[in-house]
């Protein structure tokens, strides 16, 4: 009896382990607006997690991609007069706005 507790224990344990981490994607939201190009689902990869990019242009959010990105950072800089900021989660759809 241990050993088949054992052995279905096991089994769950490398299902929940293979399961792959789901992302957002949408590829342009603009504003307050919704998904406008690439809405769906992303499956990561080993080295993947779910990533929000936002610009801001003078602290207005003009708009946001969402994808599964491999070796993701969480990341703010500014260039040329917008402010990007990357946010990176390892859990399902964690990268939603």
């Amino acid at each position: 009896m241990d050993k088949r507790f054992l052995l279905v224990f096991s089994l769950f344990c490398c299902i929940d382990a293979v399961t792959p981490l789901k992302c957002i994607t949408c590829h342009l939201h603009l504003k307050l607006d919704r998904c406008r190009r690439g809405y769906g689902v992303c499956l990561a990869h080993k080295s993947e997690s779910c990533m929000l990019l936002k610009i801001y242009k003078d602290y207005t959010l003009q708009l946001s991609y969402m994808v599964c990105q491999r070796f993701c950072r969480n990341l703010i800089f500014t260039f040329s007069n917008r402010t990007y900021t990357h946010y990176c989660c390892k859990a399902d759809y964690c990268n939603k706005e």
